[in-house]
C-alpha cells in the first residue's frame, strides 16, 4: 500500500449555504472517522446530516475502492466552494421586490490511513 493513498467523495448542488457547512467541517478536520462520525451526530447544525453522510460514503470508498483499513481512517481534508446560486424574488411593499439568494455548496472530504 503507498503512502499517499487518498479516498474522497463528494456532495454536490447541496442546498445548504457554504458559510454555514464551513462550521461544521472545521469541528471534524484531522479528527479519526469514528470521532469526526460522533461529533457530527451530536452537532446540532444543518450541516451536520449531510456531511454526515458523505463521510460515511468516503469510508465506504476508502474500504471496496482503495482496500484501506477503516478503523486507521482519519479525516486528512475536508473544504466546502460555493454551488451555483439560486435567484428568489420576495414581494416588498409599494411594488417593490427583493432578491433571495438560495445558495449552494460543493463539499468534499478526503480521508486518510494514519501511519
Amino acid at each position: 500500500m503507498e503512502d499517499n493513498m487518498e479516498a474522497r467523495a463528494y456532495l454536490k448542488y447541496a442546498r445548504i449555504s457554504p458559510r454555514k457547512v464551513e462550521i461544521v467541517l472545521d469541528l471534524i478536520r484531522k479528527k479519526p472517522v469514528n470521532e469526526a462520525m460522533a461529533i457530527l451526530k451530536n452537532t446540532p447544525k444543518a450541516a451536520s446530516e449531510p456531511v454526515a453522510k458523505l463521510l460515511k460514503s468516503a469510508v465506504a470508498n476508502a474500504e471496496n475502492n482503495n482496500g484501506m483499513d477503516t478503523s486507521k481512517l482519519y479525516v486528512s481534508q475536508c473544504f466546502v466552494s460555493p454551488g451555483p446560486i439560486l435567484k428568489r424574488i420576495r414581494p416588498r411593499a409599494q411594488g417593490r421586490a427583493f432578491r433571495i439568494l438560495k445558495r449552494t455548496s460543493h463539499v468534499t472530504v478526503a480521508l486518510r490511513e494514519k501511519e
